[in-house]
């Protein structure tokens, strides 16, 4: 029963923790940074922006032409979807697994918040060298994402007979 499951609803609190975080800095750039405008940081390295995102990592799909957007919001809520039945059935004993589930479904919710409520993700975090070379710009969800991704590795590599479940 997931009333009873501590770990469960540490999780939750997490991912929202995450979308709280990740909203609040989308809308604190929208309202104060122009499309594009960068704040160098670093010189040389690091500036934050106000971008968009139509499309998935590394702007995948961004000009396919409006259907990706729905495309996007279902793939992330049967993904979010999954994560939640995933998290109920941990153990306690499963914490790296239950932080990464958490920080992946904050951070696939906060994305999804802005794809319905705006058409595209808002990205602001610009790691570029010089004026020669530019990564793709990312947010707070996208980072939530990747190190949850990352510990859900790292729990495969450290616990493989508990994963074979």
């Amino acid at each position: 029963m997931i009333r009873s499951k501590p770990l469960f609803w540490s999780g939750l609190g997490v991912s929202l923790l995450i979308i709280v975080a990740d909203q609040l800095s989308k809308h604190w750039f929208l309202g104060n940074f122009s499309l594009y405008e960068q704040f160098v940081v670093i010189p040389d390295f690091f500036s934050l922006t106000l971008a968009f995102n139509k499309g998935a990592a590394f702007s995948f799909l961004s000009d396919a032409g409006g259907w990706q957007k729905w495309f996007f919001i279902g793939v992330a809520a049967a993904v979010s979807i999954m994560l939640l039945g995933w998290m109920s059935r941990l153990s306690e004993q499963q914490k790296m697994q239950a932080a990464a589930f958490a920080l992946i479904l904050g951070g696939a919710v906060g994305n999804v918040i802005d794809r319905v409520a705006l058409g595209h993700v808002v990205d602001f975090l610009l790691f570029h060298y010089k004026t020669s070379w530019y990564f793709p710009a990312f947010n707070l969800a996208d980072i939530a994402i990747t190190v949850g991704a990352g510990l859900m590795i790292l729990d495969m590599l450290i616990h493989p007979e508990a994963n074979k479940k």
